[in-house]
């Protein structure tokens, strides 16, 4: 199931904007029932998704049926291996829970031919969830509360995988959140200037170069085996959390497409980086822009409740850390998108990615300014 919202890398538009043949795709899966209806469902930009309807003699099933965008994932089998593996093994462990197991994890419906999904006649791939019924996502935090739970979701999520068997799984994105790379891009992306555009983003580039020390921090610890290589999400938004209609209580972790390998502290740094800012991404009035440390205390003490367990000290102790870099990273990769021309996320406006830069440096030195007390609250809720 898909986020009602697009991840920040979002580069292309989906894979077409004609009406699919939805009953027929259907039919090449084992649903129960006759098809009644499918309907557009999210606003995601990556993968073309659908909530559908299905009539049986226990009634109305629904179920989320994805066109996946083969130019954002080029290797679609790997992709769907990583998210069977995944999601399988999620379920196993959490069977023993109370609750609903089908509700806690998501579930593949395999092809009738038992594929991981369907490559059809058009050569376009399609996948198929159950859909979990009785909960929603959020695009905008409404309380602290809401952070607490999302943040305790992913802690969780990658404890159910701390143990999933080799293989190791694909990289569905090779270097991801690889510090080191995406700073020497935004390097060579200003030396070259190809667009002209170098000038009017000097005080930015000043601004990262100044910070060019964090880049390598956690590839380092990383490097010297402090920090272990774990099962991660990638994309820790809150709208990537179903929370129960009626409690409020995180209910499973959706939008498995960039589940791979990775550091732990990457996961927590993002969500830091996309619950904790008081503005939208693309605020122009910096004076708005700030961390919020409630909402950090609510990631920090939701994340730890569960992550506690299989997190070692050095994770804990880059917590605070990681949410300055991963706001760093986003940052730079916005600006080096600007210097390129804008070829790899979305604009509205000929400034909008150097707008997005300026206001995750802001979010940057907010954090900054606040780490001291950051590090203690991690400290506090640690022991």
């Amino acid at each position: 199931m898909e986020s009602s919202k697009s991840r920040v890398a979002a580069p292309v538009m989906s894979p077409s904007s004609e009406r699919p043949p939805l009953r027929e795709i259907c039919r090449q899966f084992p649903l129960a029932g006759e098809f009644e209806q499918g309907e557009p469902h999210g606003t995601g930009h990556i993968n073309d998704t659908y909530a559908v309807s299905c009539r049986g003699a226990s009634g109305r099933v629904r179920y989320i049926l994805q066109r996946i965008n083969p130019r954002v994932f080029r290797d679609i089998p790997a992709l769907m291996e990583n998210i069977q593996r995944v999601t399988e093994h999620a379920a196993r462990r959490g069977a023993a829970r109370p609750g609903e197991p089908r509700r806690q994890t998501l579930r593949v419906v395999p092809t009738v031919g038992g594929a991981a999904f369907l490559h059809d006649a058009a050569g376009q791939c399609w996948r198929c969830y159950d859909f979990v019924e009785g909960a929603r996502t959020y695009d905008i935090l409404q309380d602290p509360a809401q952070a607490r739970e999302a943040a305790y979701a992913f802690g969780d999520f990658q404890g159910l995988l701390a143990d999933l068997p080799a293989p190791r799984l694909h990289e569905t994105i090779p270097h991801f959140h690889h510090t080191r790379r995406r700073y020497d891009a935004l390097r060579a992306a200003a030396a070259a200037d190809r667009h002209g555009r170098a000038a009017a983003a000097r005080a930015e580039l000043e601004f990262a170069a100044a910070r060019e020390p964090v880049v390598d921090v956690l590839l380092d610890q990383q490097a010297r085996g402090l920090l272990p290589e774990r099962i991660t999400h990638n994309d820790t938004k809150l709208n990537n959390v179903m929370l129960d209609d009626a409690t409020g209580r995180a209910v499973c972790v959706i939008d498995l497409d960039t589940v791979m390998p990775g550091l732990a502290l990457y996961d927590f740094g993002d969500m830091v980086r996309s619950a904790t800012n008081s503005a939208a991404e693309d605020e122009t009035d910096l004076g708005k822009v700030h961390m919020r440390m409630p909402v950090f205390a609510a990631l920090v003490e939701g994340y730890l409740a569960s992550a506690r367990g299989f997190l070692n000290a050095a994770e804990v102790g880059h917590l605070a850390f990681s949410a300055r870099l991963i706001t760093f990273e986003i940052g730079v990769r916005f600006l080096t998108d600007f210097l390129e021309g804008d070829v790899y996320f979305k604009t509205k406006r000929p400034s909008h990615n150097l707008d997005r830069c300026r206001c995750q440096f802001a979010l940057v030195r907010s954090i900054e300014e606040q780490t001291d007390a950051m590090r203690r609250l991690v400290d506090r809720h640690a022991t």
